[in-house]
């Protein structure tokens, strides 16, 4: 009793350290608020959160059932269906979840200030974010590891699982070129950068050599070795950037690195999964973990000020980092900071298939998305300790701030923010960069923040350059993971749909056949990235919107197969749990959705489409563009995003139609009628599990 007594003390304590962490960032009255109340009032919601609301979903919602075999004991096979140690799963689990979502979105949300953001990313994780990770990651686990499309279409019916089907692969497509635009626009004239980052195709090929031939097994060597390996690269790329030689070999414009990325994507996903990805994701797993711990130490170390005020003028809409109001845009553009529909996919996919027991999918599914939450706040925060003239000038399109440092400052200046040319101008030699005008993306000025922080705490401003491009090496390993696991998830997708038509090129084991649906579907997102390099108006502002509204979507029509499949469990009483959060993302994807089709500028896709096209028709220019077939692909191009969001827009209304059709069907139903796998009953008290 006395212990359980003191255990809620310590709870209600955190809680009181929480609430004054919050209120000191929320109720400020314009005086700088430290970093360091943002981050302990997140990590104590977090810590809140996870136990309280997480367990009662689990025992009470969910009822988990260690005595249940699941799939990985039941089906196990060593090579799909492996009972995995949880803590090695967890780490699996958050390297495939965490891409570049985490890392962007809340960079490109700080234009509205880091009050709005920092609600958002807190309050979405814990009501919305987590619980749909860890209720698709139970749904998969209880009808042996099946996909987000299977389960709709066994619960759902055979028509809404085709069109998930169908919307998922153009949701993947929109979601890796906005992952491939963002490597591009952040290695863009850095012969730093994609030095460093081309050093690691070859090392992780070593690296899965050694694993597989000449030390079978022996990760920890191999990724040892990696770390060592990625750290001398780094070392040696600011010598590339200055030798005269060497240095233009490694220097690409933004639509070379987009077709270097698109050629990289074909050939790294048909490589076996142990030469490349495997040993790749080992590295950058090593490397999110501890990039992220070690940011967070910085921050309690250094005490950094929030230079960005709570909100800032642009909540009205008017922002040039993006287009559209704080409702419903700020939601979209964080994005996988608080929910993520690309997260379904995972929890559907390999994860549910590893998971030894029942109760892990609390920790893997609702813990790994707090992770990476915590991950957003980190980047949330990095951008926010800059000095917002800084932030503007790295974000900011050309077409608004100009291409100098002098008409940037004075754009800049006319918004409020004090800024001098030599600001601009230093920021870029401390970083080791040529310009960091127009940067966009929210990589490099993550790294900035980044690299700010890291240099405080350790080797002071000599070294603030080593710490920029070791951020953005981070960040590319993040999001080249992504990209190489995302091109093949797409290709399966494309298979499946394939093969209804020709049987023959629905084999995964046909090389043909493979080649095909590789080419078919890194030609679908190559394009998005390249055009995104080329466009004047900038891409990052046309694909992350889009981005978002799909992610976001996708996320909706999980929570909506989650809400139906507690509705035929008999489990009414509990559907609020996600009812809630499927209610208010279908608010926002499908409010953005209609304003991205139907609004004015300088919202609406298809107003700007129509803009450029009459202009273009009258043989006049506009600026940016510089010429009439520049003026004809920003037409083209806004009027193809218009387009699929409007299809985003009808797949996620059939998909509410389907899932209130069945649940009303389910409520007239006395008895369960929710399709699991039959019940097998676990040994108790035998340990299943490898450290696989």
């Amino acid at each position: 009793m006395n212990n359980k007594l003191l255990a809620y003390l310590g709870w209600l304590l955190l809680a009181v350290l929480g609430a004054f962490s919050l209120g000191a960032v929320a109720l400020n009255r314009g005086e700088t608020v430290s970093a360091v109340w943002l981050v302990t009032a997140s990590l104590c919601i977090y810590f809140i959160g996870y136990r309280f609301y997480s367990k009662f979903i689990a025992e009470r919602v969910l009822q988990l059932d260690d005595s249940r075999m699941t799939p990985a004991v039941s089906h196990n096979d060593g090579l799909d269906y492996v009972p995995t140690n949880k803590w090695v799963l967890y780490g699996h689990h958050f390297a495939a979840i965490a891409g570049a979502g985490p890392l962007v979105g809340p960079v490109l949300a700080a234009q509205m200030g880091y009050l709005p953001g920092t609600i958002w990313i807190l309050v979405g994780v814990i009501i919305a974010g987590a619980v749909q990770d860890f209720m698709v990651l139970f749904c998969s686990m209880r009808r042996d590891g099946k996909s987000l499309g299977e389960m709709i279409k066994m619960e759902m019916g055979p028509i809404a699982g085709g069109i998930a089907l169908v919307g998922a692969l153009a949701i993947m497509i929109i979601i890796l070129a906005a992952l491939g635009l963002v490597v591009v626009k952040a290695l863009g004239e850095s012969p730093w950068g994609t030095f460093t980052v081309a050093v690691t195709i070859p090392l992780a090929m070593v690296m899965g050599i050694y694993m597989r031939y000449i030390r079978p097994g022996k990760i920890g060597e191999a990724s040892i070795f990696g770390v060592i390996v990625l750290l001398l690269a780094l070392w040696y790329g600011q010598h590339v950037s200055a030798d005269a030689t060497l240095g233009p070999l490694f220097t690409y414009s933004a639509p070379q690195l987009a077709w270097a990325i698109i050629i990289y994507g074909a050939v790294a996903s048909m490589l076996p999964v142990w030469l490349l990805l495997a040993p790749r994701d080992y590295l950058s797993t090593f490397l999110k973990i501890g990039v992220v711990t070690a940011l967070a130490i910085g921050i309690y170390v250094v005490a950094p000020e929030l230079k960005m005020p709570a909100t800032t003028r642009f909540i009205d809409g008017s922002g040039p980092v993006f287009s559209g109001q704080l409702f419903p845009f700020l939601f979209i553009t964080i994005a996988c900071g608080s929910v993520s529909g690309f997260h379904a996919l995972i929890s559907s996919g390999t994860t549910p298939k590893l998971i030894e027991r029942e109760s892990h999918a609390r920790f893997i599914g609702y813990g790994g998305m707090l992770t990476e939450s915590f991950v957003a706040i980190m980047a949330l925060t990095a951008a926010c300790i800059l000095d917002p003239g800084i932030y503007f000038a790295m974000n900011s399109p050309a077409a608004i701030i100009g291409t100098t440092a002098e008409k940037a400052a004075e754009v800049i200046g006319h918004w409020g923010w004090a800024i001098t040319p030599e600001m601009i101008t230093q920021t870029a030699h401390d970083i080791g960069e040529k310009t960091i005008l127009s940067r966009a993306g929210g990589a490099p000025t993550l790294a900035v923040g980044m690299a700010h922080i890291m240099a405080a705490a350790l080797g002071g401003q000599a070294l603030q350059a080593f710490w920029y491009h070791f951020a953005i090496l981070f960040e590319a390993l993040f999001i080249l993971t992504a990209v190489d696991a995302g091109t093949r998830a797409g290709r399966f997708m494309i298979q499946d749909l394939l093969g209804n038509l020709y049987a023959p090129l629905g084999r995964t084991n046909s090389l043909p056949a493979n080649v095909i649906a590789t080419m078919l579907c890194v030609t679908m997102w190559g394009y998005f990235v390249y055009q995104g390099t080329v466009d004047p108006l900038g891409g990052v502002n046309t694909i992350w919107p889009l981005f978002g509204i799909g992610n976001q979507m996708l996320a909706g029509i999980a929570l909506l197969l989650c809400t139906t499949v507690l509705i035929k469990m008999k489990r009414e009483r509990y559907i609020w749990v996600t009812l809630v959060p499927t209610a208010w993302l279908l608010i926002c994807t499908l409010t953005a959705g209609w304003q991205k089709v139907f609004a004015e500028l300088p919202v609406g896709f298809f107003a700007i489409a129509q803009k450029y096209s009459n202009a273009a028709a009258a043989g006049t220019v506009l600026a940016p563009a510089k010429s009439i077939a520049d003026m004809e692909r920003v037409a083209f191009n806004n009027y193809l995003c218009g387009t699929i969001t409007a299809l985003f827009v009808l797949l996620v209304a059939a998909m509410a139609f389907f899932a209130i059709r069945m649940s009303l069907q389910a409520i007239r139903n006395p008895k369960p009628t929710v399709h699991e796998s039959p019940y097998q009953i676990a040994q108790p008290g035998v340990n299943y599990a490898t450290a696989h």
